[in-house]
């Protein structure tokens, strides 16, 4: 696999009250290995490496050995199926951009004492966007005897040899603690399973090493479920950032655990730059349809553990689901099964540092925070450093100096690294440089080369200097948020033409200038897998005038059958009362809101705003023709605007409409594009908005 922003991984699961075979049989009658009084007295004293957690481990090792030596069965074959998906993340604005799905379909074979066999019978995929990912056999395949002793991920390039809890002379390894007692009710008569949670841990964290958790049945001592990372000597990769694993085993004859559902998640940064940008391969696998005791042909183990039908006949395969299917059900948030992998490892751990990358690191939220010009600030040059102290603890720091303005800016975040639960960040600012107008006219690095090119600005600047507390909530980054601020709000200038009123620059607004306290809160809904909408509200006082905000965004992407089309349809809406500041008006006009008319001409402190866009693929995924409209209107009320403002609405509703391409997977669009109510022609170069928060 290659390096950079590459990773890897596969498969997932759920313990409690989930279906964990099509055919379950009832638990093996066996004498319980402790007893329940003496085991809860265990678990609530909370002691590592208690005779009891020990002798737990020690049966679990005894019986990965059964399959072995029990006559009652020589043979299996299953069938198995998975996605694989292969995405960027940028963790801190819960954006996922997919770059590349494959849907894999595996016979699965084993025969006493320890064949196995896997061969690929169906393997399609689909890129989104360019990449040459070549993924390591073991991420397209299942796991079929919990790792061995040996724990190895991408053929030894990720993880090369990590002793397995249950290995023979693990107890010299690693510490093991009775953490907690549960049931698992199996569908279809199979009865309730008890099991117990094991908690695991290096003896020594610097080395490498399994750190999580580990379900046996009380009865058998057989694992039925393992949640687990590593230390950070454990990644041979120094690409690699985390790897988290969660392997479901399901009860077949009333006495052998196999494995059923699997899960499996690997996620990359560059070693030395936090970018706020990750790469991240999550898989999923189930395995089902199991038939025992075949009579195998002799050489059917013969050679090589994993192969292939041809090409041919993996894209032909006839796969029961489609090749977005299970996305479109579970999307690119953290699943549940990953999320109780990360709660567990935590809970382990306490706040020791996890990652395989370095706990300081220059850092960067994108690449204009290096560079950039503009004309309030002129040129800016920037560097940050990014610091770990502990697991659940990161650190941000940024500065830079604007040569124009002749002006120092600063920030220092200080955020949890959890993602569940409630995170909070405090972030203090320094001339933090805001826009006016509710939607960006475009990325810092585009109005940049706009600038340098042509004195074209697409910002309208103000300064901020302040404090902000964020708390966020849910799954991923994807739930509720809370947003306070105080912070003092500064008019820009041009700084860079010698005499602003004879030059081409377009006139920075002024500003209602002054102390600013406010709250904000943010309510995403993901309504399906392709309909989501966000409502924002809000409420403040600036200086001695209150007001209150409220802003809708819904958006939804489509599929058309006919010539392959896909497009996103888009609605927004918002409203400040009267007291509301300049700066929180909302601009309408030219690129990105209402094409074709003069950029952001038209003001409101109420407006709606419909947008749609189709594109049409010409030459697979290099070019395509886009279909662009929009209409909208700005309503503006009775209140006396600052200098340099031009006081004018929409005066009803404006339409836009035209022409473009997409080129290079979507990444770069030209638009012609027709104002059709007093408008004229504009040509719009853009870049995706998925590349826009890293530029």
């Amino acid at each position: 696999m290659g390096r950079g922003l590459s990773v890897a991984v596969l498969l997932g699961g759920g313990l409690l009250g989930l279906a964990l075979a099509p055919r379950p049989g009832s638990a093996q009658d066996v004498p319980p290995m402790t007893d329940p009084a003496l085991a809860e007295a265990d678990i609530a004293a909370g002691t590592w490496n208690a005779p009891r957690a020990l002798r737990l481990v020690q049966r679990a090792r005894e019986q990965r050995q059964s399959l072995v030596i029990d006559s009652t069965m020589h043979s299996y074959r299953a069938q198995a199926r998975g996605y694989v998906y292969f995405f960027m993340d940028r963790p801190d604005q819960d954006l996922r951009s997919l770059v590349k799905a494959d849907q894999i379909a595996l016979e699965v074979m084993w025969q006493a004492p320890n064949r196995t066999r896997q061969h690929i019978l169906g393997l399609r995929d689909e890129k989104f966007l360019p990449t040459d990912i070549r993924y390591h056999l073991d991420h397209l395949t299942v796991v079929q005897d919990d790792f061995g002793d040996n724990i190895r991920m991408g053929d030894g390039d990720e993880v090369s040899a990590v002793a397995h809890p249950a290995a023979p002379g693990s107890e010299s390894v690693y510490d093991f603690m009775l953490s907690d007692s549960l049931t698992i009710r199996f569908p279809e008569g199979g009865g309730d399973i008890r099991v117990f949670e094991i908690r695991v841990r290096p003896k020594r964290l610097d080395q490498a090493g399994f750190v999580g958790s580990v379900f046996v049945d009380q009865s058998s001592g057989a694992i039925v479920r393992m949640n687990f990372s590593f230390t950070p000597a454990s990644y041979v990769d120094p690409y690699v950032d985390y790897i988290r694993v969660s392997l479901d085993n399901s009860l077949w004859m009333g006495r052998h655990w196999l494995p059923y559902r699997q899960e499996m998640e690997i996620r990359r940064e560059i070693p030395l730059l936090d970018f706020m940008a990750g790469s991240v391969i999550r898989g999923r696998f189930q395995v089902t349809d199991y038939d025992f005791n075949v009579d195998f042909d002799p050489f059917t183990f013969a050679g090589r553990n994993v192969t292939s039908s041809s090409p041919a006949q993996r894209e032909a395969f006839p796969f029961e689901r489609g090749l977005l299917e299970d996305l479109e059900e579970e999307g690119l948030s953290t699943t549940a099964a990953l999320e109780d992998v990360e709660t567990q490892v935590r809970e382990v751990v306490e706040d020791r540092y996890l990652s395989g990358l370095a706990p300081f690191r220059f850092h960067l939220s994108r690449i204009s925070e290096f560079f950039r010009y503009n004309r309030s600030e002129g040129a800016f040059l920037g560097a940050g450093l990014t610091v770990r102290p502990a697991n659940d603890i990161r650190m941000r720091g940024s500065a830079g100096y604007a040569f124009g303005r002749g002006e120092p800016t600063g920030a220092l975040s200080v955020e949890s690294a959890r993602t569940t639960r409630v995170r909070p960040e405090v972030r203090l600012y320094w001339n933090d440089t805001r826009d006016i107008g509710g939607h960006p006219g475009a990325p810092a690095l585009e109005n940049t080369i706009a600038a340098l090119a042509g004195e074209e600005d697409f910002l309208d600047p103000y300064f901020a200097r302040g404090a902000a507390l964020a708390f966020r909530t849910g799954r991923g980054l994807t739930g509720p948020s809370l947003t306070l601020r105080w912070e003092q709000h500064h008019q820009a200038s041009n700084v860079v033409a010698d005499d602003p009123a004879e030059t081409d620059w377009r006139p920075v607004r002024g500003i209602d200038r002054g102390t600013l306290g406010s709250v904000e809160l943010a309510l995403p809904f993901q309504l399906s897998s392709d309909l989501a909408a966000t409502v924002t509200l809000g409420a403040g006082r600036l200086e001695t005038s209150n007001f209150g905000t409220a802003d809708v965004d819904v958006s939804r992407t489509y599929r058309l059958p006919v010539l392959q089309g896909h497009g996103r349809l888009s609605a927004s809406a918002g409203a400040v009362t009267g007291g509301a500041p300049a700066q929180s008006l909302y601009l309408l006009g030219g690129r990105h809101t209402l094409a074709g008319y003069d950029y952001r001409d038209f003001v409101g402190d109420r407006y709606w705003l419909v947008r749609s866009e189709t594109t049409f693929p010409v030459h697979e995924k290099w070019v395509g023709i886009r279909l662009v409209g929009a209409l909208g209107a700005t309503y503006l009320g009775d209140r006396t605007l600052p200098e340099l403002w031009t006081p004018t609405d929409s005066d009803g509703p404006r339409a836009s409409l035209g022409l473009g391409l997409s080129m290079a997977w979507d990444v770069m669009r030209v638009d012609l594009v027709r104002g059709l109510d007093g408008g004229g022609w504009e040509a719009v170069f853009s870049v995706s908005p998925g590349l826009a928060p890293w530029l």
